[in-house]
């Protein structure tokens, strides 16, 4: 639906108060708009999900039954009611209402509604609801315009993102509004969806019940993934296409023909990328392959840029298998260096080998812990001086004032081993790298316990 500017949405300095918006009052929409503009719900009544928010007693509800409607921020996928409820919220309590995107308006636009608030007030006594559509797009100076008028009251905010609002707004503005999580839409609420787009004579396509085959409707539900605008515009189509071939009803190869292909929800600078690459993380972790080769090809159907999955396999392959299983770092480089060579669609093959072979390697995160805690000692500590037999002494004068003295050089010794300490003096005997017994890390225990032990002995008899 194309954004209307705000001197088109609402008299920018109106003479006579409009007359309110009610359930039998709604607005017109066009016969040829499309299915899903024409279904878009006129009054709270018709809207399906999100019942945690309008359920009896439940915020969104309570806010419209008292007749006051607080700055908000709705953060929630496509197609899940975002314009909707806002706008049916103003309708409710009797507020103007302004619409702008962030995609299209500037701080002019703003400045503008923020006028026509104030003249609509001061003209009407009429309170307006300020609607931002994907307000995380609004940069910090756009932000910033509509902050001191939220906290006058000039004008309730309702801003609508489908990014996490931590990242995306203005601290200062998030302390002025209440985040307000919105779900996909449930299998439920899709089949109500699509049962009255597909019956209502009125707005709908004005199809008998029968019309519309369960396994088309659950086609349907499938392809659009909880958001109510894909599955009313597929179905849409689909009924053209039956309707073209002369069918009588609606199936799933209509449907399918319809959706051409699955959409799959990713978005490359957003939560849906963040929340895949973790699942696909944490399934590598978890030692499942299946839910590994899974998430990897989520991403990879999504057009995620393959070098970012082989770079994210490289840090696992060090920071949650390290020394139990050292092959693995080397065959995560290889996997790299085969998506770099050959390119998709062939280089999917090499990280599909990757995946598997992580995910099923004997994990460790003693290297990865043991960064971590001598990080934390540096920082802590500071600029240690380094031992003086550990020093280099490339002159006479050094050598003179004992750098290096002392120092035993270990392949002198049986073993290519010498007791001896390479920290600090006040760090004597500290321990970073705690090997586990699973792997090649169990052989590197062992190993080091009794070097460690060696170290211990010749500081007790000295």
């Amino acid at each position: 639906m194309r954004l209307k500017r705000v001197s088109e949405e609402l008299e920018l300095f109106p003479t006579q108060p409009p007359p309110r918006p009610t359930s039998e009052t709604p607005p017109e929409v066009p016969s040829d708009a499309p299915l899903a503009e024409r279904m878009r719900p006129r009054v709270l009544a018709e809207v399906r999900g999100q019942e945690h928010l309008l359920g009896p007693g439940k915020l969104l509800r309570s806010m419209v039954d008292a007749g006051r409607i607080h700055s908000l921020l709705f953060w929630g996928p496509p197609g899940t009611g975002k314009t909707t409820l806002a706008r049916l919220m103003a309708r409710e309590v009797d507020l103007s209402f302004i619409a702008l995107s962030a995609v299209l308006a500037g701080v002019k636009d703003i400045r503008a509604a923020v006028e026509s608030a104030r003249v609509r007030q001061q003209a009407t006594g009429r309170a307006t609801l300020v609607f931002v559509d994907e307000i995380h797009r609004f940069n910090k100076s756009q932000q910033d315009a509509l902050l001191p008028h939220v906290e006058a009251g000039l004008f309730t905010l309702i801003g609508a993102t489908t990014e996490n609002p931590s990242f995306e707004v203005n601290a200062p503005l998030l302390s002025r509004t209440r985040v307000l999580t919105l779900s996909s839409l449930t299998r439920e609420a899709m089949a109500e969806i699509l049962e009255r787009a597909s019956c209502d004579p009125e707005r709908g396509l004005g199809l008998a019940p029968e019309d519309l085959s369960p396994t088309a409707r659950d086609a349907l539900i499938a392809h659009a993934q909880g958001d109510a605008r894909i599955a009313l515009g597929t179905l849409e189509i689909a009924a053209e296409i039956a309707v073209g071939r002369k069918d009588t009803i609606i199936e799933p190869e209509h449907v399918l023909e319809a959706a051409q292909r699955k959409s799959l929800r990713y978005d490359a600078q957003g939560d849906q990328h963040y929340d895949i690459v973790s699942a696909f993380i944490k399934s590598m972790r978890g030692s499942d392959p299946d839910g590994a080769l899974y998430w990897l090809v989520r991403m990879l159907e999504a057009g995620e840029d393959p070098k970012f999955i082989a770079r994210r396999m490289v840090i696992f392959a060090s920071e949650d298998i390290g020394n139990a299983d050292p092959e693995a770092l080397r065959i995560a480089l290889s996997v790299k260096d085969a998506v770099h060579f050959t390119g998709l669609p062939e280089g999917r093959i090499p990280l599909a080998q990757g995946v598997t072979y992580l995910a099923t390697a004997v994990k460790s995160n003693a290297s990865y812990r043991a960064l971590g805690a001598a990080t934390e000692e540096v920082r802590s500590s500071g600029s240690l001086a380094v031992p003086l037999h550990l020093r280099n002494a490339p002159t006479e004068l050094m050598k003179e004032q004992g750098y290096g003295e002392g120092y035993e050089y270990p392949h002198d010794f049986e073993g290519n081993h010498v007791a001896s300490n390479y920290l600090p003096e006040t760090l004597h005997g500290t321990r970073f790298y705690e090997p586990g017994g699973q792997g090649h890390e169990e052989t590197i225990r062992d190993r080091l316990r009794g070097w460690r032990n060696a170290v211990k002995g010749k500081v007790g008899s000295g």
